[in-house]
């Protein structure tokens, strides 16, 4: 493990979804203690998206922004909020020089699949109808996340297209919880990493779907067709249980035809890139950043 990440895993929250209240308040108190980031070079604002029933999203808007992403916050489907995304999604607006369009979706266990998906789906739509409002090219609009956003944001993709939704240009892609059936090697031998553990994914997966048997908008991995998907970054954390479906994501995705760029991070865990003071947390949001940013100006 990188040495200036290891120093800080005393200080992140027990690897438990157990007990979703509590483990949402540690969620909530680990982003408070991330620095705030500067928004002064843009405009943020929250509303509402109409939909059945209404999204909250917040948008953050940099003032020469031309493309737009739909941003899923992770936090396991069970924890998270445009609050405690707020630090990751302004640093991205601001880096990438994007309309960054945070979507506060429904959680499990309360709210199982297909709740988040219909959510994030319903931000989609209206970002591509008020593109013009937002100042944004309509064919540069993308989809991504972290985590368990991550996974989300595969499945609208998948579901933009299966539907003929709105067109998306690209979809970005970070340590995403894809795989239910954690049959690959990290999934089965992760057991006491920081923060993501076997245990924790298979709880995030009992939540997520609340005992109904898992569909490709559930868990993407499961899709059998990835052809005529938009063209895909994705990020892996080494030390991560989601690690070798993530890889084996994007190389399908390959084989199916889709422009895929991959970038295992070596002596990293999953969410390890909250420890700003890192150097490989630096280059990981910049990174990011910057494969948006190149997506949306093609």
């Amino acid at each position: 493990m990188d040495p200036e990440l290891e120093a800080f895993i005393p200080l992140f929250p027990q690897a438990d979804l157990s007990d979703p209240v509590t483990a949402r308040r540690h969620f909530a108190e680990l982003a408070a203690a991330v620095p705030k980031p500067d928004t002064t070079g843009m405009e943020v604002r929250d509303l509402v998206v109409p939909a059945d029933p209404e999204v909250a999203v917040r948008i953050y808007r940099p003032h020469a922004a031309t493309g737009a992403i739909v941003w899923l916050h992770g936090g396991g489907f069970v924890m998270g909020d445009v609050h405690t995304e707020h630090p990751w999604a302004a640093r991205l607006a601001d880096l990438a020089g994007a309309v960054v369009v945070s979507v506060d979706y429904r959680l499990a266990p309360e709210n199982p699949f297909p709740a988040a998906l219909d959510d994030a789906y319903a931000a989609l739509v209206w970002t591509a109808d008020n593109a013009a409002e937002l100042g944004v090219d309509p064919q540069r609009i993308g989809v991504g996340g972290h985590s368990s956003g991550g996974g989300i944001a595969a499945a609208v993709a998948l579901r933009a297209r299966d539907e003929g939704g709105p067109h998306l240009c690209f979809q970005l892609l970070n340590q995403p919880g894809l795989d239910d059936r954690q049959r690959t090697w990290s999934a089965r031998t992760f057991t006491d990493t920081p923060w993501m553990n076997r245990d924790k994914a298979a709880a995030m997966w009992r939540h997520y779907l609340g005992g109904r048997p898992a569909s490709p908008y559930a868990a993407p991995a499961r899709a059998e067709d990835l052809s005529g998907l938009p063209p895909a970054y994705v990020a892996t954390a080494e030390l991560c249980p989601n690690r070798d479906e993530d890889i084996d994501y994007a190389v399908r995705l390959l084989q199916a035809g889709v422009s895929v760029e991959l970038h295992q991070w070596a002596g990293t865990f999953h969410g390890s890139q909250a420890i700003l003071s890192a150097a490989v947390s630096q280059r990981q949001i910049t990174e990011l950043a910057a494969a948006l940013g190149r997506a949306l100006a093609e």
